[in-house]
């Protein structure tokens, strides 16, 4: 057993037998502010991380058109004051080479990749009774052992090509989006086709129509989309920024999911139809996800409320396609508005009125099959030079079963998920001790970074408890977990997302097993999270069973 590096000498008497204190898998958001809290407290702490360097997300994803859906100014981290002050964004939502270049600033100015271990792939990671330790193994085999494990894997990780035969038979250039090369992909002149119009699709097919010989879309499913309205942001406007920032983290704070956007309590059938029409093309013009969270709070809940402003998006996306026939194809039939996590676009829906552009509906000409000539649908073979994946992660727990977790007496997580997660708070998992979950199943996935700020600030202070008072073992009871699960699936009562097949609700149609819905996220407020997780933590943890 052992690293592949001497550990430096051991900072708890307790664990002296182990490599480490902590072990974190991934490198991204998570796992640099979850390494820079342990390096703080003196722990001995390294991350694995299967990239060749930080980022999680944004180093994996680097197509085309990728960036964020939260306000820049709200994305980035606020336990830091003088990153707060040192750190300027360009535009209103970034691009993903800015937003890789901050996590690469993160880690140079608090000088962690001493701490980080990269091109890194746990491949299994067990629970030891006998040393209350974990020991994790990568795809090289080497082990390393520590007393605690934090997961910071992120919950679009694990990435799936369609459920379609051949998808590795084409002899061209063939791309997963969530592994573009990091050499630039050169389209003019080429014949290029895309599978998938997920956010991914969505950001990347508004790229590649632009230089793009010939741009075929294979669409199987229509997205409700809207736009992002991004802008660039001066010196000036930053500054002015940078003063607002603590009503900025405050408006976070206090919101439903993490973002800036206030919720409306007005219903939809409070105001009469002009009043309606008018705040909505108002708020077609808004920034970001305002559009969806300062909307009339019942289009989240009653199917009559959201048909109406469905209808409303459907009657834009027809005002923007030139043709009748293809914006009908654009126009989502089987999920209303905001059923899914909403893709926002800057010229999507344009797209289609390029002469280059065609767009083809695979639910009424299914893909038969991917050829080493392109894709062959059940009228006819389109072929192209270079064909693009743009299919999607399995979600929240597919970061899980990649990896074999194995915990008391060697029961598999998949297993003990099988029916759908248990956890507590999110942060922790029955029958496998001494594990806690930043950015779990069971957490609030809104805005990312202010829900990782919080929850893996939370774990570090769990940390600091436990290596105060020389504890060993830490696991939740079974009692904590039937409790918080069930207020997670109250949470979840009556909302519409919740009917509908998506990563959010953990259904992944790439996957040659049927997938059952499951709860995947904390759909309660994020203020209603922290008041609970607080609880806990001002008790001095004792939900948990500590020796």
């Amino acid at each position: 057993m052992g690293s592949i590096e001497p550990p430096p000498a051991p900072s708890l008497p307790q664990n002296a037998s182990l490599d480490y204190d902590v072990l974190i898998i991934g490198a991204g958001l998570s796992g640099i502010y979850t390494i820079h809290q342990m390096r703080e407290l003196g722990l001995r702490a390294k991350v694995l991380e299967a990239g060749g360097g930080p980022g999680g997300t944004w180093y994996w994803n680097r197509y085309p058109g990728a960036r964020f859906d939260s306000e820049s100014y709200s994305y980035g981290f606020s336990w830091s004051p003088a990153v707060v002050a040192e750190w300027s964004w360009s535009e209103h939502f970034a691009a993903q080479p800015e937003t890789l270049r901050y996590c690469e600033f993160l880690v140079s100015k608090f000088n962690l990749s001493p701490h980080m271990q990269f091109n890194t792939r746990v491949v299994a990671a067990q629970y030891q009774s006998h040393s209350s330790s974990w020991l994790l193994t990568d795809s090289a085999g080497n082990q390393y052992s520590a007393r605690w494990l934090v997961t910071c894997m992120g919950i679009l990780n694990n990435y799936t090509f369609p459920n379609i035969p051949g998808v590795h038979d084409f002899a061209g250039t063939k791309i997963h989006t969530a592994r573009w090369p990091h050499e630039t992909v050169e389209f003019a002149g080429k014949k290029v086709g895309i599978i998938g119009t997920g956010a991914t699709g969505i950001q990347a097919i508004q790229e590649i129509a632009k230089t793009a010989g010939e741009l075929t879309v294979f669409q199987r499913t229509a997205q409700w989309s809207a736009p992002l309205n991004n802008s660039a942001i001066s010196a000036g406007e930053m500054e002015e920024i940078r003063k607002e920032y603590p009503v900025i983290f405050q408006k976070c704070l206090e919101s439903y999911s993490c973002f800036i956007h206030k919720s409306n309590p007005t219903s939809v059938f409070d105001v009469s139809e002009e009043e309606r029409e008018a705040f909505w093309e108002k708020l077609y013009q808004t920034r970001g996800f305002e559009k969806w969270l300062s909307n009339y709070h019942d289009i989240n809940t009653d199917k009559k409320a959201n048909a109406l402003y469905s209808a409303f998006i459907a009657r834009k996306i027809k005002e923007r396609v030139n043709d009748p026939e293809t914006a009908e194809m654009l126009i989502p039939k089987c999920h209303g508005f905001g059923t899914k996590r909403v893709p926002l676009e800057s010229g999507y829906f344009e797209v289609y009125n390029r002469p280059n552009v065609r767009l083809v509906d695979v639910k009424a000409d299914p893909i038969e099959r991917v050829t080493a000539r392109g894709v062959k649908t059940q009228s006819k073979e389109y072929e192209v030079d270079i064909l693009i994946y743009a299919t999607g992660f399995d979600a929240v727990t597919g970061a899980f079963t990649a990896i074999d977790f194995r915990g008391v007496d060697g029961v598999k997580l998949a297993e003990t998920w099988e029916a759908g997660p248990r956890t507590f708070l999110g942060l922790f998992v029955k029958g496998f001790p001494n594990m806690a979950m930043v950015m779990g199943p069971h957490q609030m996935f809104g805005n990312f970074p202010r829900s990782i700020e919080y929850a893996s600030g939370w774990v570090g202070r769990f940390m600091k408890f436990v290596a105060e008072r020389g504890i060993t073992f830490a696991e939740c009871t079974e009692e904590k977990v039937q409790e918080w699960t069930e207020h997670v699936v109250a949470c979840a009562e009556g909302l519409l997302a919740n009917e509908v097949d998506s990563w959010m609700t953990g259904v992944n149609k790439n996957l040659a097993h049927k997938q059952k819905r499951i709860i995947a996220r904390y759909n309660g407020p994020a203020p209603g999270y922290r008041a609970r997780a607080e609880d806990v933590a001002n008790r001095g943890y004792e939900d948990l069973q500590m020796r």
